[in-house]
């Protein structure tokens, strides 16, 4: 299947990479955001999100033509759909007891009486507005995170409503982003892609559409297969951080290394245990789980207990905080190092680093932050320091949350001269807590008991 121009619904992490690699592979791309802002932005040259290389393959499709920014969609050849299908949760609904709440910390986890549900309505809006554009012989792809046979049931029954039935007039299929933040541009390109159509022919037609720029393998499957796809990928990583984080408080009660016991245990063939740390964050591992938990809950009780352990680490940071500083709180003034849901992005979607911080608050202390990668986020309620200086300054306690390049290349030497503070808090294991304790510091690691 040809494609003379292609329509690209949503530009965030993925629809604007995305849209740009197909506009720099000499197809006319119609990129469109609901976000009057983010278009402005970007019709004036600019960038309003962070990754590695972006800027220049941004202004390198637009300077050619190929890439037009618009508020709304066109008439083209395919629909590419790349919204954000974030979780909602009731108000009786509170993450792991208070994880992103203003509830002081109690550490707790007995599961919620509910969970988190897929928020699908930026799909239904996206799928909504390419109704009036659909052709006989178009193609629809889904890429947006999603339950089980969305596709197939949701999506479908909308573009549907154009007169057009899928799979027979027009061809309809899935195919998850499956890219690293930092590494999006290069994995986008380099990576095995998963394509499912709701027929052999819309797989064949999506295969067509990312065999533009796809140099790795693409792999044609059903709809609804590579939505679970994508979901069990996510989950299976969720599952292992809680293993990790389950095995950091052990070896807290233990009075163990559980750094130096991972890397014992890792020496084994068959075993590759991961990294613990204050939670798992993003848009993927911390979300996707749910989407099975909600689909099938009897089916899923491990899913579910390992999203409960992740959610509640958090509050196990803070009381391993609250330890540190005697058992109180109230009136003590913690330096947050990092906010990024990981290290080296200015991503802070679904990020544990805040909902550390706001538990803190909730619990009495003076936080402020230093967040290197997004000196200006907007989050109402955290006050963020302009500068590292700025935000050592009157410091009791140093807390580290991420495990950012340029905090990592801090020495003690440098800190000790911008602040009076000697304790730090280490949830990533990123400082070398002898080298600093010989500076004079006191260094309280994540998953080291005393």
């Amino acid at each position: 299947m040809k494609f003379k121009q292609i329509c690209v619904l949503g530009l965030g992490y993925i629809g604007l990479p995305t849209a740009s690699t197909f506009a720099t592979h000499g197809v006319k791309v119609i990129g469109v955001d609901v976000n009057p802002q983010v278009v402005a932005t970007l019709q004036n040259g600019g960038l309003h999100i962070h990754e590695p290389g972006l800027r220049t393959l941004v202004q390198a499709a637009l300077k050619s033509g190929n890439l037009v920014i618009s508020e709304a969609p066109q008439e083209a050849d395919a629909f590419v759909i790349a919204v954000p299908t974030p979780f909602k949760v009731e108000e009786s609904t509170l993450k792991a007891e208070g994880s992103q709440t203003a509830q002081p910390s109690t550490f707790n986890l007995q599961p919620p009486t509910d969970f988190p549900k897929a928020d699908l309505s930026y799909v239904i809006s996206a799928a909504e507005a390419i109704v009036p554009w659909l052709r006989r012989g178009n193609l629809v792809v889904l890429e947006s995170t999603s339950p089980p046979a969305t596709t197939t049931g949701l999506v479908s029954e909308i573009l549907e409503r154009s007169g057009l039935k899928a799979g027979d007039d027009f061809h309809l299929a899935y195919s998850p982003e499956r890219v690293l933040p930092g590494q999006i541009l290069r994995e986008l390109i380099e990576n095995a892609r998963v394509v499912g159509g709701v027929t052999q022919a819309s797989s064949d037609a999506a295969r067509d559409l990312y065999a533009i720029f796809v140099r790795g393998d693409i792999i044609q499957t059903t709809a609804t297969t590579a939505e679970m796809v994508k979901l069990m990928e996510n989950t299976y990583r969720d599952v292992n951080i809680a293993i990790a984080n389950e095995f950091a408080r052990l070896a807290d009660r233990f009075g163990i290394d559980v750094w130096e016991a991972i890397a014992l245990a890792n020496r084994h063939p068959r075993v590759e245990i991961l990294r613990p740390g204050p939670g798992v964050g993003g848009h993927c591992i911390s979300v996707d789980p749910w989407f099975l938990v909600e689909a099938a809950p009897d089916l899923a009780p491990l899913i579910h207990t390992s999203r409960n352990v992740n959610d509640a680490q958090p509050q196990f940071v803070v009381r391993l905080v609250r330890r540190a500083l005697g058992g109180e709180l109230k009136c003590k003034k913690i330096t947050a190092l990092g906010l990024a849901y990981k290290p080296d992005v200015d991503d802070l979607r679904e990020s544990p680093a805040v909902d550390v911080v706001r538990l803190l608050m909730a619990d009495g202390a003076t936080v402020t932050a230093y967040e290197p990668f997004k000196l200006d986020a907007n989050l109402p309620g955290i006050q963020l320091a302009p500068s590292l200086d700025s935000a050592l300054q009157g410091s009791d306690l140093l807390l580290l949350l991420v495990a950012h390049t340029p905090l990592r290349e801090l020495t003690p030497e440098v800190v000790a001269a911008q602040t009076n503070a000697r304790l730090v808090v280490d949830t990533v294991n990123l400082w070398d807590a002898p080298l600093w304790e010989r500076a004079g510091f006191r260094v309280i690691r994540l998953g080291v008991g005393n």
